[in-house]
């Protein structure tokens, strides 16, 4: 079934009802899901007129606004798939993104389309669409003439393309089909709680999709949601008023930057980075009455698992402080969860179903986290990928989340940072897993429990158990609590360098470097 299908639905049941809000040079626009409707089927006729059709690829280089839908959903309408990839990443991995997956099409404004000459892959596309101002060579986009019919699709149609780096720098493409997209939404709409009327502030564009199918608003945040950590607070608390926005979904990063200044949300969400459970109580102290959780997903598997904040309890804290790692909660509808034998970096062969049971490790041992269920990516364009992460057994394929962790009797989870990360050895206290503080993130979730808001990272550097902090870090301190998890040695540098995408994960590659090249220029001032 064409998932636009579930829109035109929507924009029958509710004509009226605004589905996607943006700002464009200082105007708020508003498009009702009736208009949204038209639009997204005129522009399906607009493509169709392009000479682009079913089974065709488009490349879209659009920043989250009102035409970033249109465009996506056109796309889908006509059984187009659609392309996305981070221009910010850079043209190199762009070029390798092309190469693996050449589009027919382009969509973007006039800047994405000067990129696209300066990148030879792109080139030599055919047709290129612009979203905005004039351009050479380039075909105005247009979503206002008659409507077209929707084109019909199996569940397994591919929808959505998007790449992400591969251990070997070349790109893995996860697939999306229409089917799968439907299924993420419908664990979506369970999971997170949407209600039809609902207006959500949109940091997250991936939830778009699933709110039009749910007839909720999207208010796409008036900020730059590259930077989460750096949310324009004026501007977002004006969009939740004049808009009566009740929920938002978004990074951990968003939330701390509000601090005690967030709008009056009724419903809170926050994954894609570590949830600490001193974030939850804050944001729980700040809005007594709304229902704040934690969310763990990830691209392939989105949610896996959710925790309210509520339950976060002193139990839960003191298990954290030594060193258990931090809770997710139970899993999302849909999800089936289990540990396995840490095997990270290793392809695992086909199994059988005895095989597997005999693989899987009992609630209390740490492993990796592996996950099914029908809104799990099943695998990567032309398998590029699948060995090292995906299981199979029997007709039903698992997927290696790369994530350590363990479960308790409570079928609670409990994440123990990357299973490639690790660290010698060291005896975790009787009452935790027995190989739970072999993980960095453990060390650093049990730090930031009891030294709320002072970010650290531990790492196997030269072979030891070391622990990087800021200069904000109180030495003496932290130093002493380091030391009862194992730590063997201190490390303070500036800034603890942090991951683009949501201001809130240690970006290890580059901390070892800086810690390298400190380590080299020590050397060379010890010959001088």
């Amino acid at each position: 079934m064409n998932l636009v299908s579930v829109l035109l639905e929507r924009a029958n049941e509710h004509p009226d009802l605004p589905a996607i809000i943006d700002r464009k040079n200082g105007v708020d626009r508003i498009v009702s899901f009736r208009e949204l409707a038209h639009r997204v089927s005129s522009g399906a006729a607009h493509l169709r007129s392009l000479g682009l059709s079913k089974n065709q690829t488009i490349l879209v280089f659009q920043p989250v606004s009102i035409e970033l839908y249109e465009i996506l959903l056109a796309a889908f309408h006509s059984g187009i798939r659609v392309m996305l990839a981070d221009p910010s990443a850079g043209r190199k991995f762009i070029s390798l993104c092309c190469q693996r997956a050449m589009p027919d099409a382009f969509f973007g404004p006039w800047k994405a389309q000067a990129l696209r000459l300066a990148i030879p892959e792109l080139r030599k596309v055919k047709t290129a669409i612009r979203s905005d101002a004039w351009f050479p060579g380039t075909k105005p986009w247009k979503s206002s003439g008659a409507p077209s019919p929707l084109t019909e699709v199996p569940d397994s149609h591919p929808a959505l393309v998007t790449f992400t780096s591969g251990s070997t720098g070349v790109p893995k493409a996860a697939v999306r089909t229409h089917g799968f997209l439907l299924a993420q939404h419908r664990a979506l709409s369970e999971s997170m709680d949407f209600q039809t009327g609902e207006a959500d502030l949109i940091t997250l564009p991936v939830f778009v999709l699933a709110n039009l199918a749910s007839g909720m608003t999207s208010v796409l945040a008036d900020t730059n949601l590259g930077k989460p950590g750096s949310p324009n607070r004026a501007a977002i608390r004006r969009q939740c008023e004049t808009f009566k926005v009740t929920r938002c979904a978004a990074s951990p990063a968003f939330f701390e930057a509000f601090a005690d200044d967030l709008p009056n949300f009724t419903k809170v969400f926050t994954g894609g980075a570590p949830v600490f459970p001193d974030l939850l109580q804050r944001l729980q102290e700040f809005l007594p009455n709304a229902h704040i959780h934690s969310v763990y997903g990830s691209t392939e598997a989105e949610p896996i698992a959710h925790l309210p904040a509520h339950e976060y309890n002193p139990q839960l804290r003191e298990i954290t402080r030594l060193g258990g790692g931090l809770c997710t909660g139970k899993t999302a509808p849909g999800i089936r969860l289990e540990i396995i034998p840490n095997h990270s970096g290793k392809p695992l062969p086909r199994l059988n179903a005895a095989e597997f049971e005999d693989l899987l490790s009992a609630p209390g041992h740490v492993g990796e986290i592996i996950v099914s269920g029908p809104h799990v990516l099943p695998g990567y364009l032309d398998g590029l990928g699948d060995s090292e992460t995906k299981i199979h057994v029997g007709e039903t394929i698992w997927h290696r989340t790369g994530d350590a962790g363990w479960t308790d009797p409570e079928n609670r989870i409990w994440l123990l940072g990357r299973a490639s990360e690790t660290l010698p050895p060291f005896p975790s206290p009787e009452t935790l897993p027995a190989e739970a503080l072999r993980y960095p993130f453990a060390i650093e979730c049990a730090l930031r429990e009891s030294f709320p808001g002072i970010r650290t990272a531990a790492l196997d550097f030269n072979g030891t158990r070391t622990l990087v902090t800021g200069a904000d870090a109180p030495s003496g301190e932290i130093d002493r609590a380091a030391e009862t998890l194992g730590i063997k040695s201190v490390i303070r540098i500036p800034k603890i360098p942090l991951d683009r995408r949501h201001n809130a994960k240690t970006d290890y590659p580059a901390l070892r470097d800086i810690l390298k090249k400190s380590q080299a220029s020590h050397s060379q001032d010890s010959l001088i």
